[in-house]
């Protein structure tokens, strides 16, 4: 398994409201797949972003379970930034990937 953090914002207003709920049953489902270990919003962003941490077994994976994501659907990421990280040390380590892999 790869780990990645994605970090995604969206603009505010009433299609924000609109999805929200949809979209955290989404992320929901995810927790209960295993794909989606933790999320939640960062803190003291202009836009409202959620960070959210994968672990999927490639970026095709990620990139196909971000576009199914409702505010994906409605065009409500308005910036998305995609980082592979392996977690050596602290609550992952047993689960990353050999050092230099």
């Amino acid at each position: 398994m790869r780990f990645f953090v994605v970090t995604m914002s969206h603009p505010d207003g009433p299609e924000w409201g609109q999805h929200v709920l949809p979209h955290v049953d989404y992320l929901n489902g995810l927790i209960a797949q295993g794909k989606l270990r933790a999320s939640g919003p960062v803190v003291g962003s202009t836009l409202r972003s959620g960070l959210l941490l994968f672990t999927v077994d490639n970026r095709a994976e990620l990139d196909a379970l971000i576009a199914a994501d409702p505010f994906a659907i409605e065009g409500l990421i308005a910036e998305l930034t995609l980082t592979e990280w392996n977690p050596m040390f602290g609550a992952f380590a047993s689960e990353a990937a050999p050092f230099g892999a």
